[in-house]
């Protein structure tokens, strides 16, 4: 079968249309007016293992690329050619970090063993057992390591230097002038550590606490990919300011001890008054020293959620603030003007009826808004992105997340010359603007392509409208400027957008991903294709 049968959503809280979510009802029983299984219990998923393809292939790639030089080797991982061997606790184990090792030195280049995959085979894999059985145990542990079938390393042709995470994150945050959290919230009888950027302003996350037990194993588990991720999530509701790049810092005070800073930060986790224990202490690093506050228990607040079930989920949320909020950051400037979302209500589900395309005014008939020209939707606002202000100016960081970085200000109203380049079907009319809008232009500083360019929050691709500067006026004689502002600007943080720009790293992925995967083969003999140079 290409579908699994799944217990559905609403057997989590039993026959009730509003259900606690602290209150699990019976076990797996149905919601009766359930939209998903009506009422059946069990809702057909399609099959993500297989692909809805009915089978799966007990194979695994994996892939050494140079970003250097662009070459790549590969090695196929099929049944019958394994190697295995036992560890220390007496399990089977497959080792591929030595194939790893081979790869990399027939590309010349350097990868780190921790990325290399491990097989477990199990307990009933023996070398003495008949081929065919095992060979079928073998095809089993492939298996279970087939959500990621093809595994790509990147290395560089020389080691990289060793650097301190800890200055490395520090140190990329007065780059980008944002701020560098470090959190420990309880959690059970120990704490949860987690790292994260934040534009200044923002609120303490209401999400559960992070899933390192100590500040030395989150600062292995976070790069900074993992560290911007979120960012314009949680800068939502911060309030938006300019940036002053150029103004006078304060000297950088040294650089604390990891297991210091740990210490200080649980040492704030206990009232210093009465002793009793707070939620949580965090540490911000802003102007070049580390700023410490404690995490207060806010007033409690209840939030009725609708699932895709039909049912109203009802939970009781405790908000955590800051005992104390670090001074102003010197590079921080005046405040963003800015006007409310005409689409959208905060604090509610109301976004722009479909009846007001194209500029429309609401359609009195509408079945959806009955006129109003707002109704209910699940989707974020078109217009803002949630964030339920329009900004006049929009801030634009494009950086390498190495050294160099490039801080830009576009705002509206600012004349412009935008020639008409073409005509939408409808008749609107799309210009482009001059060359300081095109992130494209900014990234050849950097030594990038424009394809190169993502969002710094997940890094998506930027599309082609902002690399190279073209907009669709919703009527002629807008603001093009403005337009492309509110475009810009829709859904990130504190009207902050991060551009990254990461050439070599892009174009040796795109390089990889181009040359034809190794064919299966018998006892899973190595292919490596020839080295290319660019």
């Amino acid at each position: 079968m290409t579908f699994t049968l799944d217990p559905c959503r609403c057997t989590a809280y039993g026959d009730r249309f509003l259900a606690d979510a602290d209150l699990p009802g019976p076990s797996r029983e149905a919601y009766r007016g359930c939209e998903q299984c009506r009422g059946a219990g069990s809702v057909a998923y399609p099959c993500y293992r297989c692909g809805r393809r009915g089978r799966r292939r007990a194979q695994l790639v994996a892939s050494v690329a140079n970003l250097d030089t662009g070459a790549v080797a590969s090695h196929q991982v099929v049944p019958g050619g394994l190697d295995p061997h036992r560890d220390p606790a007496g399990h089977w184990v497959v080792d591929l970090a030595s194939r790893v090792r081979e790869l990399a030195a027939c590309v010349g280049a350097v990868v780190a063993d921790t990325d290399a995959p491990s097989l477990w085979l199990s307990q009933q894999w023996r070398p003495d057992l008949p081929a065919a059985q095992r060979y079928e145990l073998e095809a089993h542990a492939i298996l279970r390591a087939d959500h990621a079938p093809w595994r790509l390393l990147l290395g560089r042709s020389t080691a990289t230097p060793i650097v301190d995470p800890a200055a490395r994150l520090c140190a990329l945050a007065d780059l980008l002038l944002l701020d560098l959290v470090v959190e420990a919230r309880r959690q059970g009888a120990g704490f949860g550590w987690a790292i994260r950027y934040e534009v200044p302003g923002s609120p303490v996350p209401s999400g559960p606490p992070g899933g390192c037990p100590d500040l030395p194993e989150a600062l292995i588990h976070t790069d900074v990919d993992s560290a911007l991720a979120g960012l314009a999530e949680r800068g939502l509701a911060a309030p938006a300011r300019l940036l002053r790049p150029d103004s006078p810092r304060p000297p950088v005070a040294p650089a604390e001890d990891v297991d210091q800073l740990e210490r200080r930060v649980l040492a704030d986790c206990v009232d210093a008054v009465d002793g009793d224990e707070l939620p949580g202490a965090q540490a911000v690093w802003r102007d070049g020293r580390w700023w410490h506050t404690t995490l207060r228990v806010g007033e409690p607040v209840e939030i009725l959620a609708e699932q895709p079930t039909g049912q109203v989920v009802r939970r009781v949320q405790v908000p955590l603030g800051r005992g104390y909020e670090p001074p102003d950051a010197s590079w921080l400037g005046e405040h963003v003007e800015w006007r409310p979302c005409p689409d959208c209500r905060p604090h509610c589900r109301l976004r722009a009826c479909d009846c007001r395309l194209g500029g429309r005014p609401a359609d009195s008939d509408c079945p959806q808004s009955s006129g109003a020209g707002l109704c209910p939707s699940a989707l974020h606002c078109f217009t803002c992105g949630d964030n339920h202000r329009l900004h006049r100016t929009v801030l634009v960081t494009v950086t390498d997340l190495r050294h160099r970085v490039v801080h830009l200000a576009w705002q509206a109203g600012t004349p412009e010359v935008a020639p008409l380049v073409a005509t939408q079907p409808n008749g609107g009319p799309v210009v482009q603007l001059p060359d300081r809008y095109r992130l494209g232009s900014w990234a050849a500083i950097l030594g990038a392509q424009p394809e190169d360019l993502a969002d710094a929050d997940g890094r998506h691709e930027i599309g082609k409208d902002l690399r190279d500067g073209y907009l669709t006026l919703p009527w002629a004689g807008a603001d093009p400027v403005g337009e492309y502002v509110r475009s810009a600007e829709r859904g990130t943080a504190a009207g902050r957008l991060i551009v990254v720009a990461a050439p070599r790293r892009a174009a040796a992925a795109r390089a990889a991903a181009a040359r034809p995967r190794p064919r299966p083969g018998p006892r899973g003999g190595r292919v490596r294709p020839a080295a290319s140079r660019r």
